[in-house]
């Protein structure tokens, strides 16, 4: 390197009781530069930016700023350096505003310590101005979208003369239009000499933004390339030490009969006249942009959400579902787009979180049978391949990927029906994604009828028998996995006519 790093991490090493979650690891950032950090969940990648941020301290190894050794205490040390870290999970407090919440420890002040609030006004409006949000510094943040609050944390890193910005899953739940805000924000740090460590699993992302990228895998170094030297194989093989199968799916299964149909099934204004089957044996992929309804659709079909006009029939028999009571009693399973806020309880184990919906069923007198739930647990670990020494772990502690496993395993373990899936591999890393894939088909050659919900088009253009393309709360289309095209899907979530030209 020609240049000095902004940021240096040298041979860091870092054990839990029974783990070396980091091994020897190096890693530097230049002045303006994007420089990803990859691997699969559980690859130490967060362990690595904990240790920077001064949450974890290291058995070994060193840190350097520039050419200054530096020990970081804790996160406000971190940040007093010059490091800002911007976290996937949100770290908002909902009922402050937005110029409180990015000024929060740093307010303005006037005399006697007054709170200067013109100030704190004008300069939270000035940053927001930069990123074009559609709210001001005086909007309560939990009035906020998931979206605009992701962008209050970006907002903070402008708070401060940053040396280097570490920015985890940046885009996770950003828009389009948000995303190219955000990507010009990245820009703009990097032109003024910023570092910038990006850590995503969005290949795409990667290889638009990036200068380097390095990898790491079960907690050592694998090496950096230069992006522009590079491919997605090549940086997949040495995240995972193995070639992944990206072809598109082809249905090669036989189908069963409908176990599902949805006949002119309307929500307000959420979505309108919806009409669709899914078979036994069948993978159905819903796809469309944010708002167009789908998750919305799923949630009706759980019991959450109660129609204002049209069907649902299970097996040809029309049914009633007022509660997630109801659908579960009746085969129909959903795994949630947020698994951490609504598929698991965090601090419970590995079991009870499987086991949670049939607790009752595994009574014995007053107490839940114990041996019953291990039993369930070892099955759908084995089976679903679930990597945790124990089921005695807290769920909380595992990877993305392994924690999505724990959801799915604890729906097919009540043998569902119906087994709705909403944004299967969001936040998993690629190797993982593959292995949720491929599960995903087997359960339809098992038979099972299976709806995938998801935002990115390789995902329903690889898992999906059929398509179903919805915009503004309508379906559009309904293609067959041999005659759906990229551009005709682009198309059909845009509200465009087959035949007209976008």
């Amino acid at each position: 390197m020609t240049t000095a790093p902004v940021l240096h991490l040298d041979n860091i090493v870092k054990t839990f009781p029974g783990v070396r979650a980091l091994d020897g690891v190096s890693f530097s950032v230049l002045p303006g530069e994007v420089h990803a950090l990859m691997g699969e969940n559980g690859a130490g990648k967060s362990t690595l930016m904990k240790v920077l941020g001064g949450i974890y301290q290291p058995d070994g190894g060193d840190i350097y700023m520039g050419d200054t050794k530096v020990t970081m205490s804790g996160p406000l040390e971190a940040k007093a350096m010059g490091i800002v870290f911007i976290h996937q999970e949100l770290s908002l407090a909902e009922e402050l505003s937005v110029a409180e919440n990015i000024y929060l420890g740093e307010l303005p002040r006037k005399s006697f310590g007054r709170v200067d609030w013109a100030t704190l006004t004008a300069q939270t409006n000035a940053i927001l101005k930069k990123l074009n949000v559609g709210f001001d510094a005086k909007t309560r943040v939990g009035d906020l979208s998931i979206a605009n609050q992701q962008m209050v944390e970006i907002a903070r890193a402008l708070t401060v003369d940053a040396k280097a910005v570490i920015f985890d899953e940046p885009t996770a739940s950003l828009t389009d239009a948000e995303k190219v805000v955000l990507f010009d924000v990245i820009a703009d740090l990097k032109a003024d000499g910023v570092g910038i460590i990006y850590i995503s699993h969005r290949m795409e992302e990667i290889f638009k933004i990036t200068d380097r990228i390095s990898i790491l895998r079960d907690g050592q170094y694998q090496g950096t390339v230069v992006t522009a030297e590079t491919n997605e194989e090549a940086v997949t093989q040495m995240m995972i030490g193995r070639k992944l199968d990206l072809s598109r799916n082809a249905a090669h299964h036989d189908l069963g009969a409908v176990a599902l149909e949805v006949r002119g099934l309307s929500c307000g204004a959420l979505y309108q006249d919806v009409s669709f089957e899914v078979r036994r044996g069948e993978v159905v992929g819903f796809y469309g942009l944010v708002g167009a309804g789908r998750t919305e659709i799923a949630e009706t079909l759980f019991g959450l959400r109660d129609p204002s006009a049209g069907q649902i029939l299970l097996d040809g028999e029309e049914v009633r579902l007022h509660s997630p009571a109801d659908a579960i009693a009746l085969g129909i399973s959903l795994v949630p787009e947020d698994r951490k806020g609504q598929g698991l309880i965090l601090g419970m184990n590995c079991r009870d979180n499987m086991t949670l919906p049939q607790v009752d069923d595994l009574k014995a007198g007053p107490f839940v049978a114990e041996g019953a739930e291990i039993a369930i647990f070892d099955q759908y670990r084995d089976r679903l391949d679930i990597r945790t020494p124990s089921w005695k772990q807290r769920v909380g502690n595992l990877s993305g990927g392994n924690q999505q496993k724990i959801v799915i395993g604890k729906w097919l373990s009540m043998h569902p029906n119906v087994l709705i899936v909403d944004e299967p591999t969001r936040g998993i890393d690629v190797g993982s994604k593959s292995e949720i894939h491929k599960l995903l088909r087997e359960l339809a050659a098992q038979g099972y009828a299976v709806i995938v919900i998801s935002s990115e088009m390789p995902e329903v253009l690889h898992v999906s028998d059929r398509i179903v393309a919805m915009y503004s709360g309508r379906i559009t289309r309904t293609f067959t996995s041999d005659e759906v095209t990229e551009d005709n899907l682009i198309q059909a979530i845009s509200g465009i006519k087959p035949g007209h030209a976008a």
